[in-house]
């Protein structure tokens, strides 16, 4: 019976803050869209695919068996670690002048070897489409120059270039607004809960019986 009264108590105090809910929501919602909006920079990707090279010793024999897609597969790997490598990386910095760090670019690089293929894909974020592009395009060009020399196997080729982004990435403006407006009101209930729990004013005859454990015998109305 006690769990029932304490979860009708609960009840009744939301019900009596909800304006304290409602209001925590709109302004974390409007705070979280003014900064998606005003603040954060966009940040664009852009995207390119390249496709690793069976190398073909003999012409009169140019089928593909299983092994040689395992190797292939395997060696798409070994290409991603390359593209990544401070060779390859610098080399981009260089030829492009950027100015950025091995590291800057490093983290704005990232490479997916696409799940049983021989299939790389590279994808770049910055705060510029049209040099997010660029460096897509220029990286896979440096790389295989750089990977004949460093592995000297089989080369690889653009499936796809990299085109200018349209539309950014990040942020995710009306994500960010929804998550506040989500987290917002949840702050709010805990702190409103929390005050009510460290509150030790009596308020009631019933807190009397309760918390002092003394019996109420008669209740001064008020005029």
């Amino acid at each position: 019976m006690e769990e029932t009264i304490d979860l009708r108590e609960y009840f009744f105090i939301l019900k009596k803050k909800m304006w304290i809910i409602v209001l925590s929501a709109v302004i974390c919602g409007v705070i979280s869209g003014l900064v998606s909006f005003y603040v954060l920079k966009p940040v664009y990707e852009a995207n390119t695919t390249l496709i690793v090279n069976k190398e073909v010793e003999n012409e009169t024999t140019q089928m593909t068996t299983s092994d040689d897609l395992n190797f292939v597969q395997k060696l798409a790997l070994t290409y991603g670690e390359i593209i990544k490598s401070r060779s390859v990386i610098t080399s981009t910095i260089d030829k492009l002048n950027l100015d950025m760090t091995y590291e800057e670019l490093s983290e704005a690089v990232s490479i997916t070897n696409v799940e049983n293929t021989q299939i790389i894909k590279i994808s770049v974020k910055n705060e510029n489409p049209r040099v997010a592009a660029t460096i897509c395009n220029t990286i896979p060009e440096i790389f295989s120059t750089e990977v004949q020399r460093i592995v000297k196997a089989s080369g690889t080729e653009v499936i796809d270039k990299a085109a200018v982004p349209e539309e950014p990435v990040k942020p995710n403006k009306t994500m960010n607004i929804l998550i506040a407006m989500v987290l917002g009101p949840m702050v709010s209930v805990f702190v409103i809960f929390l005050r009510q729990a460290l509150n030790t004013k009596i308020k009631e005859p019933k807190d009397i019986e309760e918390k002092l454990g003394l019996p109420v015998f008669g209740v001064v109305p008020k005029f």
